[in-house]
């Protein structure tokens, strides 16, 4: 089963993400306090814990939010999922609009792991169908567009 490990937040963008024990989604804008929230296709990131473990490896003591990942998955490779895939988590529905994106060299993750994964594993997604999302809930994967 696919499930949710944390959910992070960050009040700006750039910067790692620090878990919080909920997460409230507004349709069609992202994640209430969010500094990526708002009308545009990256309301959402997501990013796979099996991701995460690579990085350990090397940064074993990486916090959850790190890689300013929204949601931290478990038991799905969102990265292999089509742009287009809608998810249900806990009573929400999202749609996958991105996969990876540009990294800046500058920001506060690279600077302060000396990687990331997002840029490369991450997904992007907008918010269908409010609701709160929290760690446990499950994810499944209800479709495409």
């Amino acid at each position: 089963m696919a499930s949710v490990v944390a959910v992070c937040i960050s009040e700006k963008k750039g910067m790692m993400k620090h878990p919080v024990d909920y997460i409230d989604i507004i349709e069609s804008h992202g994640i209430q306090g969010d500094a990526h929230a708002g009308n545009w296709h990256r309301q959402i990131s997501l990013l796979a814990s099996e991701s995460v473990d690579k990085m350990k490896k090397v940064f074993p003591d990486i916090p959850v939010g790190a890689f300013a990942e929204n949601i931290l998955t478990e038991g799905i490779q969102v990265a292999t999922l089509p742009v287009g895939t809608r998810l249900t988590i806990g009573d929400t529905l999202l749609e996958i609009t991105q996969i990876g994106k540009e990294c800046h060299k500058d920001c506060a993750i690279r600077q302060q792991v000396g990687d990331c994964v997002m840029p490369r594993e991450g997904v992007f997604a907008i918010v269908l169908k409010g609701g709160r999302i929290q760690s446990g809930d499950e994810i499944l994967v209800v479709g495409q567009e």
